[in-house]
């Protein structure tokens, strides 16, 4: 099985399967290649059940030209009358909102405290919706996702963890 092989200046190797469901692997420049070749090999099992499993998502997901417009035109009056609900409850207000065409994320919390969703989100219930939006907020406060991090959403939305696997 072929893989595609990125190098660059980083500490840890890192594998993932792209969207043409083709496996990809990350790793430290001075890694040797025969040391790249035995991570894939160990990691073999995990990237076949992986693409298998994407392969079946991206059916999933096929979006008409019409529900893309549809979920466009509905992102961002929705999308800001959510964040708006949940930032008084949360005592949080962020920067700005912005939708984009966003593939592998659905939210996004910039250093500046502005909030960019995906037009996909709205392809998902109200549920993981409002889950995002409580997990971008939580970024105001939170710049990574620790135990802090989780603590805080915890606070707001205690079933998190069965919304966020609405996502998956």
């Amino acid at each position: 099985m072929e893989y595609k092989l990125i190098r660059s200046n980083r500490k840890t190797i890192e594998l993932s399967i792209d969207n043409e469901l083709c496996p990809v692997i990350k790793a430290p420049t001075g890694m040797s290649q025969k040391e790249v070749d035995d991570f894939f090999e160990k990691h073999r099992r995990w990237v076949e059940k992986n693409i298998e499993e994407k392969r079946r998502r991206l059916e999933n997901i096929r979006v008409t030209p019409e529900e893309e417009a549809a979920a466009r035109k509905k992102a961002l009056p929705y999308l800001t009358q959510r964040t708006k609900y949940f930032s008084e409850i949360m005592g949080l207000k962020p920067n700005g909102i912005k939708i984009t065409s966003a593939q592998k994320r659905f939210g996004s919390c910039s250093g500046k405290d502005s909030i960019c969703y995906s037009w996909r989100l709205m392809l998902y219930p109200p549920e993981a919706i409002d889950y995002v939006i409580v997990h971008e907020l939580a970024h105001i406060v939170h710049k990574n996702h620790g135990a802090k991090f989780y603590s805080l959403i915890a606070k707001y939305m205690p079933d998190y963890k069965e919304r966020e696997k609405m996502l998956k």
